[in-house]
């Protein structure tokens, strides 16, 4: 007796198995390509924080910003589980 496990099975080789997959690879590309822009830009810009104004680098301000929408968009993902 032989089974069919290519409709809706877990054996075989289709895409989207394993540990490279379509959208780690696109999250991969994604994240080199924001590293990248955050440390190209690498001069001092002035930054208003509420009240005081602060002079940093562009990257460092960039890389902040991505952390803490990082962080955010994991809280949500794991609240809505």
């Amino acid at each position: 007796m032989s089974r069919n496990t290519s409709a809706g099975g877990t054996q075989g080789g289709g895409s989207g198995t394993g540990p490279v997959t379509p959208g780690r690879v696109v999250v991969a590309v994604i994240a080199v390509l924001t590293l990248v822009f955050i440390f190209e830009n690498t001069r001092s810009t002035k930054i208003r924080l509420l009240i005081p104004e602060v002079t940093m680098p562009l990257w460092m301000a960039l890389l902040g910003t991505g952390l803490i929408g990082a962080l955010c968009g994991a809280y949500f993902m794991r609240r809505r589980r």
